[in-house]
């Protein structure tokens, strides 16, 4: 699939309005700009994992299409929610844990680029990477 691969954080479009429409403060929210974000996606039929390594943590993230999982952001915010695909991108439906807000996240490849597009509570922001 053409999401497999080791992806590098490029460049952010509106990240600091989301983060601070989320509640991140702003010395996170300054930090997480910088982040050095690299993503490693694998895929095998309808299950993905994905591990995210940045300045602040590593962790490895395992999900299957369509069902429900947990996932914590690195500010500590939960959330629950499915990946989808559709079409040729990678659809996220979340739900924060703490408020029951909405948080709509999409993967796709433009142009040879990941971009990932991020909406909550009407704010979009997108984070774009170059495959390494």
């Amino acid at each position: 699939m053409a999401f497999d691969g080791a992806w590098k954080i490029d460049r952010n479009d509106n990240y600091d309005k989301f983060m601070e429409k989320m509640g991140i403060n702003i010395v996170k929210r300054k930090l997480a700009a910088h982040d050095n974000l690299k993503l490693i996606i694998s895929q095998e039929g309808s299950k993905f994992t994905i591990k995210e390594s940045s300045a602040f943590r590593t962790v490895e993230i395992a999900f299957e299409l369509g069902v429900t999982f947990t996932y914590s952001l690195a500010d500590g915010t939960e959330l629950t929610g499915t990946w989808s695909l559709e079409g040729d991108k990678l659809v996220g439906r979340f739900k924060r844990v703490d408020n029951g807000k909405e948080l709509h996240a999409v993967r796709e490849i433009v142009g040879g680029e990941l971009v990932q597009t991020y909406v909550y509570e009407g704010v979009e922001a997108k984070r774009i990477f170059k495959k390494e």
